[in-house]
């Protein structure tokens, strides 16, 4: 055995070398690997989750080492999710079991190697005491990258303190279909605002990459690849898309967020492209992941996805194994390092190593990325965390600002006619909060619980107090119960929702104005993850009996206003028409009640842009904005275009744009310019713009979208204020996957259009020259 000496309280003492701190990494992985049997090779590639209580846990829940020898000698990859353990734990119990859970692994395995545990962190660590931020479709209406850094590192931050080392997130998949239930996690329909947050989200979850401060984690992208415009919306389903648009639209995103952000870990996605699972696909995992774009991180399954490619009837099949041994011969051939959540698949592993199906250095070149990032997260020195340490109360009290910040972005003003918005307490005396989610928890997929929660009839009663009498009616309801972990979706009885409307009509007739709060619930659009849990839709219509509302409470001829809270964009073709003011929300997180009326009575002025465009109908999509030349030739008897469109969001301001030049007009195929537009707040409040840029390629080998969003700057403006705003045009804004299949720029015509949102109405154009 090879050993290093090394001072130890002035006592010469051998130690192996991958437990010295004074050697690189790479050699620490190397003789620790050497070290290592099949068998524990081979542990470090499951986690545990469901059978936590048989594996760590006696049956009264205390963690038992005898059961922990029986089951787990070899040690363990990772652990899932130790935040739910026994029904939720606290931040300080989460510490102090992490530590209790790393010690066994630490001082009890023949090897000592720590254990990573993850947790899933889309807008705020999924657990008890934990801050809960909009969800990410609304973080992305924000068009703000630098809040979306502030908060995961916040997240990150807090998830660390109590133990954890990587999450799940940030997902970078491009929302094509909004009948898919999963859009609510997703940052739109957008790639490049998708990589742009995406590349903030890393950067605020890893930190400058060190993990010195041990208050950062390893950040997962996820869902490799094309999983977010699955056939039919359906989650999981068949992508059916071109090499070329996958590379330029699905794959652009992970490629951006590696190269600007290098994030350490990526979760290959349920779907399969060109009939390969994305957990068996050797060019995806291999070839482009990692040969392509030299990603040296880590490979984790989707929970249970290995266990896919074979059978798993309560979800979906690929039927590419015909058994769990061969399901995992296909993924480690892939490049799977870790199967999630469960040993399953990969139990096989020793076995197939054995019978000779695989050969023992793959598995090495498997473990070997997964030990390198518990050295660079400082797992093998310094392992634990310091419970004592936690001011949980202070921390949630400190981060409520942050919270309601993100949430005063995301509200998106889609229609103020009459400039009705904001409201004045002096015209309206009584006011009437009708609506099945007007005094709801509304969080979305993959949230926790927060200490504070303020639902939009609470934020509406505090804001006015005694200046104004607030009346409330639930008016119908979506669902019966309605929370994002209950399996059956139950609709509410159609005589009880009739009486409820009613009810809410009388409510509505007291009234000066009626704010209506509608939209769908955490059980309406979720993630589909099995059978019997179900969140995609077929119709994007107000679910439900909302609209029969809608329609009794504007026959009383009150002045309404629309609120929506939702996880994907409705098809709300009558409320445009017919209610004068609309603000869509998504779902704002803890603060949803204090910024909706922040917003609404005039203390904050709506800055939001929507990242996904609006169908009218579910017979209109798709719809995103950026489609090809010729998919939008028209419908018979109906318009073609969508509902409001990807960047679009009013303000109580107005804003001109004007004198938009090029810094240079021609430029090289490998040169860059610059675009500058003068923006002005031509109306009398302050408020913020998002300047947008767009381009199209004119003429190219192959075709390209009618306009693409290449650059975009969130600016505040006082009354009568311009700025000059200047956003870069690089050739990989140019740039695209050529006839030849080589991402390049070729010479020619390029429109680049600035303005205000992707319509062509809200956008000047200038040309520019690419030449050889």
């Amino acid at each position: 055995m090879v050993v290093d000496t090394v001072p130890s309280n002035s006592v010469q003492t051998l130690i192996p070398r991958y437990k010295n701190p004074l050697l690189s990494i790479d050699e620490r992985v190397s003789d620790l690997i050497s070290r290592m049997t099949l068998e524990e090779k081979a542990a470090q590639m499951i986690c545990i989750w469901g059978q936590r209580k048989d594996m760590l846990f006696d049956e009264h829940g205390h963690l038992n080492t005898d059961r922990m020898k029986s089951c787990l000698k070899n040690g363990i990859g990772q652990i899932a999710r130790i935040s739910d353990t026994g029904g939720g734990q606290s931040a300080r119990s989460m510490a102090e079991l992490s530590n209790a859970i790393q010690k066994y692994f630490i001082e009890e395995t023949r090897l000592g190697i720590p254990v990573i545990f993850h947790e899933e962190c889309l807008h705020g660590l999924a657990g008890k005491e934990a801050t809960s931020y909009p969800q990410p479709i609304g973080l992305a209406s924000t068009f703000h990258p630098s809040l979306l850094e502030e908060i995961y590192s916040t997240i990150a931050e807090d998830t660390r303190c109590r133990g954890a080392h990587q999450a799940l997130t940030p997902v970078v998949d491009v929302a094509r279909d909004p009948r898919w239930g999963r859009v609510e996690e997703t940052f739109g329909e957008d790639p490049f605002l998708v990589a742009q947050m995406g590349i903030a989200a890393v950067r605020g979850f890893q930190g400058d990459g060190t993990f010195k401060d041990q208050k950062h984690m390893i950040a997962t992208l996820k869902h490799f690849a094309a999983h977010g415009e699955p056939e039919s919306g359906m989650n999981c389903g068949t992508v059916n898309v071109s090499e070329r648009v996958l590379r330029d639209t699905f794959l652009s995103t992970f490629r951006e967020v590696l190269k600007n952000a290098n994030a350490l870990s990526v979760m290959a996605s349920y779907n399969e492209i060109d009939g390969v699972s994305s957990h068996a696909n050797p060019w995806l995992l291999k070839n482009v992941l990692r040969g392509e774009w030299g990603f040296k991180g880590f490979v984790v399954s989707d929970y249970y996805a290995i266990t896919e490619l074979h059978l798993r009837e309560e979800a979906v099949s690929h039927a590419m194994a015909s058994n769990k041994e061969e399901a995992a011969l296909l993924a480690l051939h892939a490049g799977v390092n870790i199967e999630l959540p469960d040993p399953d698949c990969y139990s096989h592993v020793t076995r197939l190593v054995r019978t000779g199906r695989i050969q023992e250095s793959v598995v090495d070149e498997l473990v070997a990325p997964l030990l390198r990032y518990k050295f660079l997260m400082g797992l093998f020195d310094d392992p634990y965390v310091r419970p004592e340490l936690i001011q949980i109360e202070k921390r949630l009290e400190e981060e409520r600002p942050l919270a309601l910040r993100a949430a005063q972005e995301t509200v998106t003003l889609l229609k103020n006619e009459g400039k009705i918005l904001p409201l004045d307490l002096l015209q309206y005396g009584t006011i009437a909060v009708v609506g099945p989610n007007a005094d709801r928890k509304m969080l979305g997929g993959y949230s926790g619980e927060p200490k504070y929660y303020t639902t939009v009839l609470q934020g509406i009663r505090e804001k006015v107090g005694k200046k104004a009498n607030v009346l409330y009616s639930e008016g119908c309801k979506i669902t019966v119960g309605g929370s994002w972990n209950e399996d059956p979706v139950i609709f509410p009885d159609p005589e009880d929702d009739r009486r409820m409307i009613r009810e809410a009509v009388a409510v509505a007739q007291k009234a000066d104005m009626v704010i209506l709060v509608l939209g769908e619930n955490e059980q309406t659009s979720r993630e589909a993850w099995n059978k019997t849990h179900m969140g995609d839709r077929a119709n994007l219509n107000l679910i439900g009996r909302q609209q029969e509302l809608v329609d009794a409470v504007l026959a009383t001829g009150k002045p309404v206003i629309a609120l929506l809270f939702n996880g994907r964009p409705n098809s709300i073709t009558s409320l445009q028409q017919h209610v004068p003011a609309i603000l869509e929300c998504w779902y704002l997180g803890q603060e949803s009640g204090t910024a909706v009326a922040d917003v609404l009575f005039g203390d904050v002025n709506p800055s939001g842009k929507l990242p996904i465009s609006f169908p009218r109908s579910a017979g209109h999509l798709p719809c995103y904005y950026n489609y090809k030349p010729s998919a939008r030739r028209g419908y018979l008897a109906d318009d073609v275009t969508p509902l409001y469109p990807f960047g679009y969001g009013l303000s109580y301001t107005t804003f001109s744009f004007s004198h938009v030049k090029l810094d240079k007009a021609t430029i090289k195929i490998h040169e860059s310019t610059k675009v500058s537009v003068d923006v002005k707040n031509t109306g009398p409040r302050s408020g913020e713009e998002v300047v947008q840029m767009y381009i199209r390629d004119k003429f190219s080998s192959v075709t390209r979208p009618v306009k693409e969003l290449r650059g975009f700057a969130k600016i505040h403006l006082h009354p009568g204020e311009t700025k000059t705003v200047s956003i870069s045009i690089k050739p990989e804004h140019l740039a695209f996957t050529d006839i030849q299949m080589t991402y390049t720029v070729e010479p020619g015509e390029f429109e680049i259009m600035i303005g205000n949102s992707s319509q062509d109405s809200d956008l000047q154009k200038i040309l520019l020259t690419v030449e050889k």
